[in-house]
């Protein structure tokens, strides 16, 4: 049991509800701190002018990078959606919490896995 694992350590996460560059903004501190399948090179676009954008990134949480991550402040508020196991959601969120100011729009519970709905917004 060495090499296991003792529970999964990913989340995904969709952002919504933002611009780009908000957008942006978000994944650039996240990826500061976790390792992700976003990269700085990884350009974010608008698909189209009138649906809604969504932006996915996918952070192994037990690979958290020690240091002070302040994000650029915001334009406006990010609607974030968390998915993953308990622990690795959990391990998430407090790091949000120190990140953004943090509001809590739903959650639910699975058998295996946790979903956390919030808004970002600036400190």
């Amino acid at each position: 049991m060495d090499g296991e694992r003792l529970h999964p350590e990913s989340v995904s996460v969709e952002l919504s509800g933002c611009d780009k560059e908000d957008a942006r903004t978000v994944f650039d501190v996240l990826c500061a701190t976790f390792t992700s399948d976003r990269c700085e090179e990884d350009v974010l676009r608008d698909h189209h002018a009138v649906r809604p954008t969504v932006w996915l990134g996918t952070f192994d949480v037990a690979d958290a990078r020690a240091g002070d991550h302040t994000p650029a402040p915001l334009r406006s508020s990010v609607e974030a959606d968390v998915q993953g196991g308990y622990w690795a959601v959990e391990q998430f969120r407090v790091t949000l919490d120190s990140l953004f100011d943090v509001d809590d729009l739903s959650t639910a519970s699975g058998d295996q896995e946790s979903e956390l709905h919030v808004r970002l917004r600036s400190h």
